[in-house]
């Protein structure tokens, strides 16, 4: 699931910038999400966040509804944007590069931080690490919007050139599931009941 919602979201390219906090309506939105998902008919048995504090943060009342410790994973971290951290998304979307970023992510590489390619890769191998340590088992894994959106990109098939085409709201989840022959995405971007989360 993504974190929920800080005081710069929607502002900001947040980036990996550290020091940044759930805002009110974020912390609303993190315990609504652990009902939600406390609520399901097969609990979690382990809760797991990038090492950001906004996805921590969100992973604490998770963790609490569960009777859980929240572990960090280096993997689910956020995309290194670089130079570009924490700067207006507003002057970012005026940039000659920005169509890029939405349209040929593939083709794009951060100044001075990542690739789309290099983060597509490192989140899903932190996903498939947590699937083995995992068998047989339900998790939670609170990440970032662009990292879900890539992980739910190759999970359906679809090319990471595609993956602005996913929308990853606050506080949302997207389930999958993990089976010999693949993984079957069960829903995307879900604010509402987790019980219906079944293979048809």
């Amino acid at each position: 699931m993504r974190h929920g919602a800080t005081p710069t979201t929607g502002k900001l390219l947040p980036g990996q910038a550290s020091g940044l906090h759930l805002s009110e309506k974020g912390q609303a939105q993190a315990q609504a999400a652990a009902d939600r998902i406390a609520a399901i008919g097969k609990p979690p048995t382990a809760v797991y966040a990038s090492p950001l504090e906004r996805t921590r943060e969100t992973a604490a009342p998770i963790a609490r509804a569960l009777g859980l410790r929240v572990r960090t994973v280096p993997g689910l971290i956020e995309l290194d944007v670089g130079e570009w951290t924490e700067k207006p998304l507003a002057r970012l979307f005026k940039t000659r590069e920005w169509p890029t970023v939405q349209r040929w992510p593939t083709g794009f590489r951060f100044p001075g931080g990542e690739s789309f390619a290099e983060m597509s890769v490192r989140a899903m191998d932190a996903v498939l690490g947590l699937v083995t340590d995992h068998p047989g088992e339900t998790i939670v894994a609170v990440s970032h919007a662009d990292n879900i959106k890539a992980i739910l990109a190759a999970a359906a098939g679809v090319p990471l050139d595609l993956m602005q085409r996913i929308v990853v709201s606050p506080c949302s989840v997207s389930g999958l599931l993990f089976t010999g022959g693949g993984p079957v995405v069960l829903c995307m971007n879900s604010t509402g009941s987790l019980d219906d989360l079944v293979v048809s």
